[in-house]
Order: C-alpha cells, then structure tokens, then sequence
C-alpha cells in the first residue's frame, strides 16, 4: 500500500542523503551546522520563555507560620495580644476588610451608605453568609457583637470607639449602625470580626473571657480551625486551619499551621531549622542571624508616629521657639532611624504617620538635604535668641533679676527600644551644649504619673492613629487636659477650626487639604518635634508569594488579602492568563 510523504519527511530525507554523498570534512560541518541551530532554537525559546512568561499563584499548598505569645482570646471582641489578634484575622469576618490596594471595600456587607446627615451608616449585608458551622450571618449577629463591645462589663478594648453608637436593625440583611456626630474615620470600626449570636447568648457576660469559644472560635473568615495541641501546662502550642467552605474557591493556600513560641529565641531557631516559612515575631536586632539565602524580609509601615513633646508650662525655656528649633535641628533622623531602628523605619516631618495620606512637600516628605552644619545653625539660632555659653560650655540666658540654664529632662518608657532612642537625643544636644537627663519609668508608671497629669518637660512618647488620619485628639486645644491626647497641651485657634472641620469631610480630598493646613501651623509653632513611624519587617520564605496592603492599622492586617497568598507559582504565557 502506497503512503504519501509528508514535506517535512522529505526534507529530512534530503538532509540526511545530502549528508552521505559528502565528503567527511563536509559532512563534520553540516552536522556541526544542524547542532548549533538546535542549540540556538532552544535558547530562544528558553530566553522568550524567561522574558515574556508571567508567574501566576497556583491553589494548593502550606502556609506554616511562627508567632510569638499564646491564643488566649481568639474573639475579635476580646482580642489584645497580637498573637489573639492575628487568628481573629484569619477565623473571623468583619462587614468591610481592607484589599490589596490599602482601601476599605465589603466582606460581610453587600454595601454600606453614610448617609446624608453624616452619622447613620446603612449597611445591608450580602447573601448567603455563613459561620463556620454553617449557621447564617444576620444582621442581628452584628448587632449582638456590637453590643458585646458597648458592654461595660466586659471590658473589650474596643468600647471606646463604641461609645454613644446606636444600631437598629431593619430585617435579616439590613441594619443601620448611627453615630452621636459625624466622624468620618469611624468607617474603620466596621472591620471587627462579627461573631455568632447563637453560639455566645446563652453565656452570662461574667463567664464569656472563660468559655472555651475563646479557643475554639467560630467565625466567618476566610480560614477555620480544625485541630488544636496543647502543651503539659495546658497551653495552646499550635493550630492547624483549612480554608472555610466559603472560601474555599479564594483562597490559594489550602492550609495554615500556626506555632506558638514563648520567646523571640525559640522562634528564631526554628526558622533558621526551617520548621517554619514566615513570622511578624522578629526584632531587627535577630535579622543578621537570618539565612537570606532561604527567607526575605518586607517591611510595611503602621499608624504611629514617635515624637519628642515638649512641656512649656514646665520648663520655661522650652517657650522660646528659637530654643526648640535648635533642639529639632540638632537631631539627624535618619541616622536615628539608621543606628536605633536599624533602619525599620521611616522618618517624618509631621503628625501623620509615614505613608498614611497622600504626600506634600510641605509635611510628609523628608526636609530638602542641607547645606549647614547642625551645630553651627543651632549655636546661632541661640545666640539670636540672647542665649551665651558659660566657662563649662553650657548655654544660659539672662534675665532681668536671674539667670535661666538651658537643661531638659526627657521622660520615656524603660525599654530599650525607647532608651535607646532617648539616649541618642539626648546625646545630640550635649553636643550643642544643652544639659540632657534621661528620665525612664515602667509603661503603667510612665502613663499614670507622668503623661496623663503632664508631668515632663520633654517626653519621647509614640502616638497610635487610625488609618484614616485624625489629628483632633492630639492637637484640638479641648483635648490638652487629661484624658484628651494632646500631651503637648498645644493651643491654637486656628488649628482647632480646621480639625473640627476635618472631622466632619465626607471627601478624602477635602480632608487631606484641612489637614495640610492644620500641619502647617502645627509645623510653624513646633510644639514638638516629629521623628519617625516605625516599620514592622515581615520574615518569609522567598517562594511565598505575598499580597500586604499599605496603610495598615497592626500587624495583623498583613492577613487582610490572604486569600492572594501563595505559597507556589507557575510560568503561563499572558494569553493564558486569567484575570
């Protein structure tokens, strides 16, 4: 039976007949020919797959994490530790979550409607929701968790931004949650974890922080817990979670497991022996016993900004601007960032926090570099000011009938994060000649007999924001007394106008002018010097493929997008790519 000859079989014949009527030096070459060309066919390929394939998450897979501390309250209305608060992210489900973009967009809720007298938030939640154990989320499990909150018995740590909150619910999906008076940042609050009525009704508020749903949640989030081990004391070592059923078609990764460890130590060897791919648990002063050949480390700013306040009803010569315009001008930040923070951190030149609003060259961006010498800048701007050293080298003025010595003492908490930071500050203003004592006290203490009755003259203290700025605790001149905020007791007229309207912006834009000009004149009258917002670094394995947010509130907002997470790729070409 005769078969017809492919072209391409025939052209293969031809090769290899040409190659048998040739000459062996001819044939040597041919052949070399053939194998450069098929060298240089798969290197093209290989450099086309390399250059224009896209790496994509694939589903499936291991997440095993390390944290420090022990689950003590797993509830998003108990929550303090932030080894309780990283497993509310994952177990539990607000009406709104923050994406990938560092934006607030809806979980729970289908949507929710600030309303046109600014205080009334509309909220209607989305179908079919459900708990782990598959019961449904109703509007009337929002309100109990809100209430839950609200309860002064309990003590949740979130009543405060509760207060004065009224919810009504309008049926199963619908509820309006009211607010005393318009304050635009309270749209943060609506990411707390809404926990199951039926499950915690029937429990008096006394026994609640006992009941074992403390340790074995039921929430609605993205991941539920499927197996708890204990150590001989009783204590939670390790979780293992899968992903909820809900969740299971967005999720990637298919599992966590969760290691508790007691100490940074503990945590950091088994790492290093690579029994787990990533923690949040880590101080920088571990990081160069990290192998960077395994892990990497991404760091992503939090809502704080760490400031020295100054006290001028305590030392009188802090009222001299000139004097705390030397003083700020003698601090090179980003040194101290470098040296103290081992550079996990960002400076600031203002109230808000590094990265937390849209930036202005006249607040958040780092100071135009300089062309003078701190020391001869700030010796003059004192000298100006009628300020002359004494045969010790001490600055001191003349007054009419005495004589003031330039002496400050900086308060500050007894940790060495903080005395390390206080002791770099100070020692930049011995170098100017001012005498600088460094006060420290235990954080209680600290809080209790030195901020809140405004007992310093210099306080190095760090200040925590919600991630929609308000600078109306800290700078409104209603907040200077105790318990308000503005530890500076800061006073300005001007200033106070614009915060209160700044309060009450629906729009972004709107809030981040009032904002740029309330900073401007916070900047002009130096009630303090802003140093910083400090970083918190993320250890990973190199294969995990992240997705952390900008503008978090805590660290345990690194979990708001796990569901982009990966802990594998693959190499597709962009045609095949799935949006």
């Amino acid at each position: 039976m005769n078969q017809t000859k492919t072209p391409r079989f025939n052209l293969i014949k031809k090769y290899f007949s040409l190659l048998e009527n040739r000459k062996p030096s001819d044939k040597f070459f041919l052949q070399a020919s053939l194998l450069a060309f098929i060298i240089a066919s798969v290197y093209f390929v290989y450099i086309l797959n390399e250059r224009y394939t896209v790496s994509i998450p694939t589903r499936g897979g291991v997440l095993v994490e390390g944290i420090v501390g022990t689950p003590r309250f797993v509830n998003p209305v108990l929550a303090t530790t932030r080894a309780d608060k990283d497993i509310v992210e994952l177990v539990y489900s607000g009406l709104l979550k923050i994406n990938s973009e560092g934006d607030l967009v809806p979980d729970l809720a289908e949507s929710v409607e600030l309303l046109e007298n600014g205080q009334t938030y509309h909220v209607k939640l989305k179908d079919n929701i459900y708990f782990h154990d598959g019961s449904k989320v109703t509007a009337r499990d929002v309100a109990y968790t809100i209430a839950l909150i609200q309860n002064p018995d309990l003590k949740s740590p979130l009543r405060g931004n509760w207060e004065g909150v009224l919810v009504e619910e309008l049926g199963e999906k619908e509820l309006n949650i009211v607010v005393s008076k318009p304050y635009t940042p309270f749209i943060e609050n609506l990411k707390v974890g809404i926990i199951p009525r039926e499950i915690w009704d029937n429990l008096p508020t006394e026994q609640l922080p006992f009941s074992q749903n403390n340790t074995n949640p039921v929430g609605s989030g993205p991941y539920q817990i499927t197996n708890t081990t204990y150590n001989q004391s009783g204590l939670i070592t390790h979780y293992t979670l899968k992903a909820s059923d809900s969740h299971r078609n967005l999720t990637n990764i298919e599992k966590l497991e969760l290691y508790f460890y007691t100490t940074e130590e503990e945590l950091l060897t088994a790492l290093n022996a690579g029994k787990i791919m990533s923690t949040a648990s880590l101080g920088a002063e571990n990081f160069s016993s990290i192998n960077m050949d395994k892990f990497a480390i991404s760091n992503h700013e939090l809502p704080r900004t760490f400031s020295i306040y100054f006290n001028q009803n305590k030392l009188p010569a802090l009222r001299s601007q000139a004097v705390r315009e030397a003083l700020q001008i003698m601090i090179d930040k980003q040194d101290l960032v470098d040296k103290v923070l081992l550079g996990n951190g960002m400076v600031t030149n203002s109230p808000i926090p590094a990265g937390y609003e849209k930036q202005s060259l006249d607040t958040e961006n780092q100071e135009a570099e300089q062309d003078f010498d701190p020391l001869t800048k700030a010796s003059s701007i004192l000298t100006n000011d009628g300020w002359t050293k004494n045969e010790s080298g001490n600055w001191i003025k003349k007054t009419d009938d005495s004589e003031m010595e330039l002496a400050i003492e900086i308060s500050t908490a007894n940790s060495p994060f903080f005395n390390d930071t206080a002791e770099y500050i100070a020692q930049s203003w011995r170098d100017l000649g001012v005498i600088v004592n460094v006060a420290q006290f235990k954080q209680t203490d600290l809080v209790q007999a030195i901020i809140r009755p405004r007992s310093f003259q210099a306080l190095l203290f760090g200040a925590e924001q919600d991630r929609i700025i308000d600078l109306y605790p800290f700078w409104h001149s209603s907040q200077k007394n105790d318990p308000g905020l503005n530890i500076a007791g800061y006073t300005s007229i001007e200033v106070d106008a614009l915060l209160e309207k700044a309060r009450k912006a629906t729009s972004s834009d709107a809030r981040f002018e009032l904002n740029q000009e309330a900073i401007k004149l916070i900047k002009t009258d130096s009630p303090a010097i802003f140093l910083f917002t400090p970083t918190f670094s993320y250890v990973h394995d190199k294969n995990l493929l992240l997705s952390i947010p900008p503008r978090l509130s805590n660290h345990s907002d690194r979990f708001s997008d796990i569901g982009s997470w990966s802990v594998s790729t693959e190499n597709i070409w962009p045609v095949f790519k799935r949006d």
